[in-house]
């Protein structure tokens, strides 16, 4: 796609005027928020002015094309110049294109068992141990905050935190349904189960602005349900905060009670910001046909296959026939990587027609 000169632009006056700012400027707060946005406006800047280098190099070029001498050389160099812009300006298109403000976001992550009884909760585990190992492969650090463990292995619920840059903007599309085939631990006569899980990825943006009100909210304290001994059994610690215009409720329960109101708070804003999110979201996808993220949680997003080996993600149609790297999170970017391309495919033809 062609993109105006004047629009190129504008992108580089931004970021020069970001630039000088920053050298201008003695405010603490303005030059954090500066920092933020040059970071985010580099790569783009760079692509820009790269492309307007190639443009203004073809038309010195074809101011050439006359010379008895030059013209031949100069003729060369547009058409291999020519070669390189379609390539270099989709690059470029894909930089320009709008960001979700909570992209470069850390996420907790929330895995529940579905149908399947035990063997649901034993997928439920292989998948926190599939997203822990990737995000590990991405240098993002992970912290349980609250689970339940089943009694023949496995989750029935567990949620975590995920701490690294962009971890929301690589995590976005794992959101919905996951559904398992093969044959369980606790089947007997060989055959086949068709079980599910839950994911649901809850951006953590630094500014949660929800109009949120703690005279919104109850909170009861309980006794822990994990494993801890004594301390378990004997002190009230767990917190469990209910939104009562929502009934929105999260439960934390590790061993400081302080600290289970800090992180039961934080969860439960994180989660109204994900609702409002959603609805959002839901919106766009009705002006966008095909939107990978729809916010809608009840999708059945993916398959595993164990006894053909291959993981299928329905909503782009692609299936892989690595399932044991995936499941061991080596080669989860494969799909990671696969539905980002998509969305940005579609968000480009989307530009193109409006």
């Amino acid at each position: 796609m062609h993109i105006p000169d004047s629009k190129l632009s504008q992108v580089v006056d931004r970021f020069d005027q970001i630039t000088a700012r920053m050298s201008a400027t003695s405010d603490t707060d303005e030059i954090v928020q500066l920092g933020k946005d040059y970071a985010e406006l580099r790569p783009v800047a760079e692509g820009v002015k790269k492309l307007m280098d190639v443009r203004a190099e073809m038309a010195d070029l074809e101011a050439m094309l006359d010379d008895p001498e030059m013209g031949a050389i100069a003729k060369d160099e547009i058409q291999t110049l020519k070669d390189s812009l379609p390539a270099l300006e989709k690059e470029v298109s894909l930089l320009l294109l709008p960001k979700d403000k909570d992209d470069n976001a850390s996420i907790v992550l929330e895995i529940r068992a579905g149908t399947g009884g035990d063997e649901a909760a034993i997928f439920a585990g292989d998948l926190f141990a599939m997203y822990s190992r990737y995000a590990s492969l991405q240098g993002w650090k992970v912290e349980i905050e609250n689970d339940s463990e089943a009694d023949m292995g496995g989750y029935k619920e567990i949620v975590a935190s995920i701490s690294g840059a962009g971890a929301y903007g690589m995590m976005k599309f794992e959101s919905g349904v996951h559904r398992v085939q093969r044959v369980p631990v606790t089947e007997t006569q060989g055959r086949i189960h068709t079980s599910a899980a839950t994911v649901a990825v809850l951006p953590e943006p630094e500014d949660i602005d929800i109009g949120f009100s703690m005279g919104d909210v109850r909170v009861d304290t309980m006794r822990a349900s994990g494993a801890g001994g004594q301390h378990v059994n004997k002190t009230d610690s767990a917190v469990r905060m209910t939104h009562v215009p929502t009934g929105v409720v999260v439960v934390c329960d590790a061993k400081s009670q302080h600290m289970n109101r800090a992180n039961a708070e934080r969860l439960l804003k994180m989660k109204l910001y994900d609702m409002e999110k959603q609805r959002v979201d839901a919106e766009r996808a009705d002006e966008r046909a095909g939107q990978i993220g729809s916010g809608d949680r009840s999708e059945r997003i993916r398959t595993y296959n164990y006894p053909q080996g291959r993981v299928t993600d329905h909503r782009i149609n692609l299936t892989l026939y690595n399932l044991d790297k995936i499941v061991a999170g080596d080669a989860l970017s494969d799909v990671v990587n696969a539905l980002i391309a998509e969305d940005q495919a579609a968000r480009l033809a989307q530009m193109e027609q409006g």
